[in-house]
Order: C-alpha cells, then structure tokens, then sequence
C-alpha cells in the first residue's frame, strides 16, 4: 500500500534510511538522519508542495519517496529531482515502482516537466531500476561523490513527464 508520508513514518523510514547512509554508496551522504532532521526534511518538501509518499506492508513503512526542485532558481521550477528508499524487506514486491508511480504522478498533476535521478556509481540496481522505468542516462558527472575514502560517479537518468 502507498500513501501520503504521515509524522510516525519518520522514524521507522529513520531506521530503514540510516544503515543505507552508514554502510552503503547508495546515497554519497555519511550524515546519518536525526528525528529532527527528518522532520525538517518531512516538512520541508510538503511546505513546498511538493509529494511525500510512504510504502507499508504489514502497516508498517517499508519505503518511501518523495522529490523536490533539481536545482535553485525560478528557472528551474518545472524540473524535479526525486529520492525513492526501500528497506530491505521491501525489495522485489514492486513497491519501488509504486512509490515512483505516486511521485511522478504527483509531481505531473502539479504541472512539472521532467523528473530527475541522481544515481551513485555505487548502486548499479538503481540505474537499472530507473531504466525500466522509463528514464534514461543524459549525463554522467565523474568523480562527483566522495564516500568510503574514494570517488564516485554520478549518474544523471531523466523521465520527460509532460
């Protein structure tokens, strides 16, 4: 089940999140989640309007996704970059693409124009999983992240929603 992200996900998504943060090259941030991080993060993306959806099974979140502008500036204000985490638990049930479902959606019905992901060199899964969704690489950033004492790719895949 996939619906709008309420104030008691925050910290079972905390606690999926963090390990990813800690032991992984998923995401190139080491900066593990605080509760008010997170709901700063929380509030932050649905003070602007922007989708923030949570996947249970059982009633509990197992994933979630949410997406918010690529860059700064008015410029951009039709181009969307989104974040999509699943807990271990979570994967191959095809939650992922429920919760791109709901972003993309989401982001489409508030008039944006394309989505964005920043895929780390580190998770080859999630440029795949990307692909079939739909996107497709337009660019890759070298050397762009800095995690477990070395450098990163960034991967730069891109959906045209409208």
């Amino acid at each position: 089940m996939i619906r709008p992200t309420c104030a008691a996900d925050l910290e079972p998504i905390r606690a999926f999140w963090n390990p990813l943060i800690r032991d992984t090259a998923v995401t190139f941030s080491s900066e593990e989640k605080t509760e008010t991080a997170m709901r700063e993060y929380h509030a932050t993306r649905i003070a602007a309007g922007h989708g923030f959806f949570t996947a249970l099974t059982e009633g509990r979140p197992v994933g979630f996704a949410t997406y918010g502008q690529f860059r700064g500036g008015n410029g951009y204000a039709r181009s969307m970059e989104h974040t999509v985490i699943l807990s271990d638990t979570a994967r191959g049930l095809g939650l992922g693409r429920a919760l791109m479902q709901a972003v993309e959606d989401h982001a489409r019905a508030a008039g944006h124009h394309i989505m964005v992901a920043g895929v780390s060199s580190g998770n080859p899964a999630g440029r795949d999983f990307h692909a079939a969704l739909g996107y497709r690489l337009v660019g890759t950033v070298p050397e762009a992240g800095w995690k477990f004492g070395r450098y990163w790719d960034l991967w730069l895949m891109q959906k045209i929603l409208t």
